[in-house]
Order: C-alpha cells, then structure tokens, then sequence
C-alpha cells in the first residue's frame, strides 16, 4: 500500500485556517487601509516569457508530489522535474502559502499599487482567489494557451459564480465538506439534520469554525441554498446554529483538530474535509465520511496569475501541463484530495489502483451532484456575517 502522507492533514489546518470569514474580520483587520482596485487597462503587465524560461510559482505545503530522493540536499518533485525538462522552463517553486490572509498581508501593497509581488502563479483558496479577481489584481488567462484546462476540466469546476468562464483561474485541488463518524463509538448518520438533531449526540460532535463551511449546512437546513440566499434566509440559519448551542448538540467549533478526536473516539462525528477523512482512513477502518442526504460544500484551491508578473505564457504552459490526465493522476496520488481533471481517473489505474474507485479522490456524478459552493460575499457582507457568525459560536 502506498503511504499516505500525514503533512496533508496538516496543510489543510493552515489552508482553512480563517476561512471566507477572514474575508471580513480577519483580512480587513490586516489591510488597515481599504485595497486598490485596478484595472487591466491601467495596471499593465508585460510578457518575457518569449525570451525569459523561468517561473515564479507559490503554493502551499506539502501541495506538491514529492519523492523520497534528495538532489543536493533538496526533495524531489517528479512532476514539476518533468515539466521543466519537457518545458525547458527553468522553475523556482517556493511553498510560503501558509495562510489566505497571511498572503494576501504579503502581497497587498505591491498589488494594491500596480506593483511585481515577486510570484507569476500563486495558489489561493476559493474565497480569496474571488477577492483578488474582484480587485483587478489579477491577469486575464488566454484560454488557447491553455486546451488542457477547457478540454478536461471537471465540469462542476467550469463556472464558479465569482470567475464564471475560468478566465482568471484554475483549480489546482478540490476537496469536500461533509459528514465523518466514527463507527466504534456510534451508528450510521446519513444527513446533517441526524448530525445537529439526534439526542445521542449531543454534546459528542464538533462543527468548523470556518463561516462558509458551518453556515453552509444552517442553509440547507432551512431549505435555502448556500449559492444564493438573501438576508432573511441568513437571518433563519443563524438561529438554526443559535438554538443547536444552545441545546449543547455542539461540543465545539474547531479547524481540523477534530481529527485526532475523532481518530480516538472522543466525539462520534464532526463535519469534516474530505483530505482529512481520507488520511484518517488508511489506519482506521472505523473512520467513515457521509455525503449527507441534503447535500455537501465544494471547494477548490486556485492557481492565479498575478499583475505585473513577467511570465504569463511560461505559467499558463504549467497549468496546461497538470492538466493532462496523466501528470493530474501522479500528482493526486500523492496529495488525496479532489482531482478536478477529467481522465485522470484511467491514468490512476497505472500509478495507484487502490485510489482508482475512492470517491474522495474521484467522486462520481452523484456525488457532485449534491455539492455547492458557498455564495461570494462583498466586503461589507462578508464583515457583517462573519460578525453575526462569531457572536453565534461564541467567538
């Protein structure tokens, strides 16, 4: 069996760190000063890569497949080995994405004032990646440089209500959010209304602290949808999470250190992301991850090119590149989460056949029948609900 590999449990803990509500209190607390909007027209970026083979590329940790040889001290990442000799493209790969708001701490000031930030692709959750697009930080792709990503891109994927057209961006991974028990300490659950109402659990389940994830189900609970809702359907979700704290259903509000918990039986079920529950299960058969019956989130981490970057054509040649089913496969196999590439699940039967049927990887169109994503939020809605969210959980 091939090792799963523990420090992806550990890079979602940092990629959902804040989650959509930092978008709010979080980010706005860090940018002091509101952001600069630019324009294509007005903030002008310049293509070298005609003469210039090399590229800039940010991502998080433990994003990228890596082999258990060293070259000079240094681990190798056969996929991005193989694009630089195929590409010619010299590539300085720096994982420093730790955070959505830490980043965008990092880079405000020079994208915010029409300046290099150093990067020509940076990876970014969904919910900041529709910022950033959304101030005009961002580069237009050109979609004939990138076939791959138009011909095999899921299609779930294609049209996120923020980048409608995948103009600006392309997922990188995609993951869920759902349902985990533990089967040694309780029975099956099959829908979030079992999770928040039934009387044998109360006070033994965790919920995330991330706003668009928990809100998201409070939604679909009071039958809005999490895509589009109004203010009133807000309103009714919010004393839907008021009413189950203060029933004591909720033991706490967590990011994902309800993993160990639930590993050890200390709480019988909790809402959860798909990568964690796939680590979970390669050494616990008990670990079990539902698609509940009213429904689940989908997410997705982006690749984005920023303005000012100098190598617009030398990064849309590497996203048409982790788009061929293949090099997808190889690198899904080793990161277990969501593949957003179509085809990659034949290529799968040559590199990892025990992944070939995982729906945590592959899920099928069942599955993502039952997903959504969590409506864009403007800045000042995002402040006023995550302010609403807080007061709710206790925060």
């Amino acid at each position: 069996m091939r090792p799963r590999q523990p420090s992806v449990v550990g890079r979602r803990t940092v990629l959902r760190g804040l989650g959509l509500g930092a978008l709010g209190a979080g980010a706005l607390a860090a940018c002091g000063i509101p952001p600069a909007r630019q324009s294509a027209d007005k903030c002008i970026s310049t293509d070298q890569s005609g003469s210039q083979k090399q590229l800039n590329f940010s991502n998080w940790p433990s994003y990228m497949d890596e082999s258990d040889e060293k070259v000079n001290g240094k681990t190798v990442l056969p996929t991005l080995e193989a694009f630089q000799k195929q590409s010619g493209i010299q590539v300085t790969y720096t994982a420093d994405v730790n955070d959505n708001s830490e980043f965008y701490a990092k880079v405000r000031d020079q994208l915010g004032t029409c300046q290099p930030s150093g990067r020509d692709i940076f990876v970014l959750t969904d919910w900041m990646a529709a910022r950033m697009v959304s101030l005009g930080w961002i580069q237009k792709l050109d979609h004939a440089k990138v076939p791959n990503v138009d011909k095999y891109l899921l299609q779930q994927l294609k049209s996120p209500l923020w980048d409608p057209n995948r103009d600006y961006s392309v997922p990188w991974q995609s993951g869920l959010t759902g349902i985990a028990y533990n089967a040694k300490v309780t029975g099956e659950i099959g829908s979030w209304t079992d999770l928040i109402g039934k009387s044998e659990l109360k006070g033994r389940i965790t919920l995330l602290s991330e706003m668009p994830d928990t809100m998201a189900v409070m939604l679909r609970l009071v039958g809005a949808d999490p895509a589009k809702f109004n203010d009133a359907e807000w309103t009714k979700a919010l004393e839907k999470l008021e009413n189950s704290v203060g029933a004591g259903q909720i033991r706490r509000f967590t990011g994902n250190d309800y993993v160990q918990d639930l590993n050890d039986g200390n709480i019988a079920a909790c809402m959860a992301w798909s990568g964690d529950v796939l680590a979970l299960q390669a050494d616990n058969a008990d670990i079990k991850f539902v698609v509940p019956e009213e429904g689940l989130n989908l997410w997705s981490d982006n690749m984005l090119v920023p303005n000012k970057a100098t190598h617009k054509a030398n990064a849309e040649a590497l996203m048409n590149y982790y788009y061929d089913p293949e090099v997808a496969a190889e690198l899904a196999a080793w990161v277990n989460y969501i593949c957003p590439v179509e085809g990659a699940r034949q290529a799968m039967e040559k590199i990892d056949p025990e992944l070939v049927d995982n729906p945590l990887v592959f899920p099928d169109q069942a599955m993502l029948s039952k997903t959504s994503s969590f409506m864009p939020l403007d800045t000042a809605k995002a402040k006023l609900y995550e302010t609403d969210f807080n007061l709710a959980i206790g925060g």
